[in-house]
């Protein structure tokens, strides 16, 4: 593919003057390629009625395109046939454009390149669980290099959305409850994958995952301050601090105004107050549902103006409104070609930045999807991230026995360690296809791991979904998992979740939860179990948090997994039996019960337990939560500063140690209260960590350098403030531990912060000098 010679010289406005709108508004579209479209299942919502369409689907090429939808990822195939379809296409739009302009292809990336036989990482809420940037941020430079090899110019990750109703079915796509927390894990991923030369896309913006009764696309209702500090601060960081390539709306509605038809959000927030440059683009059909789900648009030209004007300058996965619908109100003058030349310029911009005109020349048979580095990526992240609940009988790390039961739905599934954004369960493939990458399972981990001589036995104990069985078949099945117990040392129960999309799996897009606990015959297995006398240990492998209330106290020891990915399952072994040292800590709070659901850690008073309800909220195991097979002390805490001033910046230092007898990772958490502000402050937020490995015996020193900006809140007139006042710190091994903690005071005036105000503490471990 030849550069033209327009791109070669930058000259953006000149070929943007030479333009005739269908060749301007060919650019602010994309194209779901046939023969590359999803191969007769859903994998976006009313998918069906929308590609039907020809305004859709079949837009012709003549006056070019902007981008094509997932012409690599959305069929099962060699990554050379899939890579020469899509060259094939690029010298279709080329061969059609006056000027010679390549599409931008965009992928699925969030848990690795969606792609038939790539790697495929654990999901974001083990990323959450791993608390381990620099992590993230190395899988983000795999995953974007193997992008850029396959000439794949922009990634659709990663998700920002703050976890704040487990029911709903996208949890298992998000990081955290935290959104600090969420804000630099989001900021490593796409540091990672933009060194790589790919661009990463920030999404769902903004407050998706608020919606009313955890369904997917229901009406949000929050206001702005906890639009601003809750829903908002994960998005500010990373456009402030990584400069994604760029952002996705969300579907949401807010307090009645759909996101797609804001320039509030889409352009006062993110590009005026907050610096945004790159490319705002559609979640898929997002622009249409202006009409057809939001009822604030007469029809498809409606809603390309209302998208349009707030911000939106890419229509994704197709030109339905963005072409002839908006074409004919700017011919009759109803729209101004300004704002279509505006994202036009905006387009063009992007597509040098990202080198599209630079057609890739590796062989793609050199290209292997999952290389050995990924897998030791991916194998690092999954240890890191599965977390020891508890442990009371101290059965974990398992010693040698003679019989091991390994029991539940999820101990044989490979499917069940990856994510609804793996392509193993987000595109369906035909029978008998294979998985594409290698994917062990939990039960043969175990076999491989557990010492020469265990007799190792499998019941599958039930189905993960209740229609996948009768009541019958599931009794009969659970009956032989509870012999099977009977007659072992000791029981491993893997329960859980099964990513799929729109009500395929238990978890995942528009797969929402009506009521919050085990699905299917889970629990009923479980209880079985739990009587059998066998010391059971559970294994969560799951993509929302469940309730374990009726449980936990009954188990011998309890393990949550977060969809761990391709190494996830030798990494859970790896526990059980001792070889991995568990460092996970909970990015989610794990309910109790689902009575106090939806629930934050960061709460203000009354969001807690009190006498004014007979609901106790309180989680089972509380966000940041984890326990290990060495003991760790944290002490010595003091905070200095250079000014006890509002427009100080505090030095926050303690001592960790390691006073068990083998290596492990401690999370070393900061948290504060305000304890009296003008505005309700949450009992405990999260200001900064640490993850700190310890031999036996060794101690390190943390240093948090915390800004005064870092305690702001948006008052009473939703500006970000700094109140002069008291402030408890603390160190805690969670956000419902007492630790170590101490109250400093600062003085001055309310200081009115701006929008270049702190948003990062900053952290050092060094040597401990005692």
């Amino acid at each position: 593919m030849t550069t033209p010679q327009w791109a070669a010289g930058c000259d953006i406005d000149a070929i943007l003057a030479a333009m005739t709108l269908p060749e301007k508004l060919a650019q602010l579209t994309s194209l779901w390629p046939e023969g590359s479209g999803p191969p007769g299942e859903t994998v976006a919502p009313m998918q069906d009625e929308l590609l039907t369409d020809p305004a859709g689907a079949t837009s012709p090429l003549e006056h070019g395109v902007g981008q094509f939808t997932r012409p690599l990822g959305s069929r099962a195939g060699a990554v050379t046939e899939r890579l020469e379809f899509a060259r094939a296409l690029q010298r279709d739009v080329v061969r059609h454009s006056r000027f010679g302009i390549p599409a931008l292809v965009h992928e699925e990336c969030l848990t690795g390149l969606q792609l038939y036989g790539a790697a495929t990482y654990p999901s974001p809420l083990a990323w959450g669980a791993s608390w381990d940037a620099e992590l993230v941020r190395e899988m983000g430079g795999q995953i974007g290099s193997t992008m850029r090899r396959l000439n794949i110019h922009l990634g659709l990750a990663p998700v920002l959305d703050v976890v704040r109703d487990p029911r709903w079915g996208r949890v298992e796509e998000c990081i955290s409850e935290d959104p600090y927390l969420i804000g630099v894990l989001g900021t490593a991923y796409v540091d990672g994958l933009q060194s790589a030369g790919a661009g990463a896309t920030l999404k769902h913006f903004l407050g998706y995952s608020n919606s009313r009764g955890g369904r997917n696309l229901a009406p949000v209702h929050a206001g702005p301050r906890e639009i601003a500090e809750v829903f908002a601060l994960p998005f500010e960081m990373v456009v402030k601090n990584a400069r994604p390539s760029a952002v996705m709306h969300s579907y949401a509605e807010i307090d009645g105004i759909p996101v797609a038809a804001d320039p509030r959000l889409l352009t006062e927030l993110l590009r005026t107050r907050w610096g945004f440059e790159g490319v705002v683009v559609a979640d898929y059909f997002g622009v249409t549902f202006l009409h057809t789900l939001h009822d604030v648009a007469a029809g498809p030209g409606d809603a390309a103006v209302l998208a349009l004007s707030a911000g939106i300058d890419v229509e994704l996965p197709a030109g339905r409104a963005y072409l002839e619908p908006l074409a004919e109100l700017v011919r009759k003058g109803a729209f101004p070609v300004e704002l279509v030349d505006r994202s036009v310029r905006r387009v063009l911009r992007h597509k040098l930045e990202l080198g599209v005109f630079a057609e890739a020349v590796e062989d793609a048979r050199a290209v292997d999807l999952d290389p050995p580095a990924s897998r030791a990526v991916a194998r690092r992240l999954a240890e890191e991230s599965v977390i020891l609940l508890s442990n009371p009988q101290r059965i974990l790390p398992l010693r040698p026995v003679g019989r091991v039961a390994v029991v539940g739905p999820n101990a044989d599934s490979a499917e069940a360690m990856l994510g609804n954004y793996s392509f193993t369960n987000h595109i369906q493939t035909p029978p008998g296809t294979p998985i594409g990458i290698e994917l062990p399972t939990v039960l043969a981990a175990l076999r491989e791991q557990l010492p020469d001589g265990t007799e190792v036995v499998h019941a599958p104990g039930c189905a993960v979904r209740a229609d996948e069985e009768t009541e019958a078949e599931a009794a009969d099945t659970i009956a032989a998992a509870v012999a099977a117990a009977e007659d072992a040392d000791v029981c491993v129960a893997v329960v859980g979740d099964r990513a799929g999309l729109f009500g395929r799996g238990t978890v995942g897009e528009g797969s929402d939860a009506a009521t919050l606990q085990l699905p299917g015959r889970q629990r009923a297995l479980l209880d079985a179990l739990l009587g059998t006398g066998t010391p059971v240990v559970v294994v969560l492998v799951t993509g929302r948090p469940y309730p374990m209330g009726e449980f936990a106290d009954r188990a011998a020891a309890v393990v949550q997994a977060f969809f761990p990915g391709e190494e996830g399952a030798p990494a859970i072994a790896g526990v059980l039996t001792g070889r991995v040292n568990p460092s996970g800590r909970l990015p989610v709070s794990i309910p109790r019960d689902g009575a106090g659901q939806p629930y934050s850690y960061r709460h203000p008073r009354l969001g807690g337990p009190g006498p004014v309800s007979n609901v106790d909220p309180s989680p089972l195991f509380a966000f940041g939560h984890g326990l290990s097979y060495t003991t760790f002390t944290r002490d010595e805490l003091r905070v200095t500063a250079d000014r006890w001033h509002t427009a100080g910046t505090l030095r926050v230092r303690c001592r960790v140690g390691n006073d068990g007898e083998r290596e492990g990772a401690d999370v070393v958490q900061l948290y504060v209260r305000d304890v009296v502000a003008s505005v309700t402050r949450p009992m405990r937020q999260l200001l900064g960590w640490a993850r700190v490995e310890l031999a036996p015996g060794a101690a390190r020193v943390v240093e948090f350098t915390v800004p005064a900006d870092r305690l702001g809140f948006v008052g009473r007139e939703l500006a970000w403030i700094v109140e002069p006042g008291e402030f408890e710190f603390s160190v805690a091994p969670s956000a419902e531990a007492t630790g170590t903690g101490t109250t400093i005071e600062l003085r001055g005036p309310v200081r009115v912060l701006t929008e270049e105000r702190s948003l990062l503490t900053s952290v050092r471990v060094r040597e401990d000098d005692a």
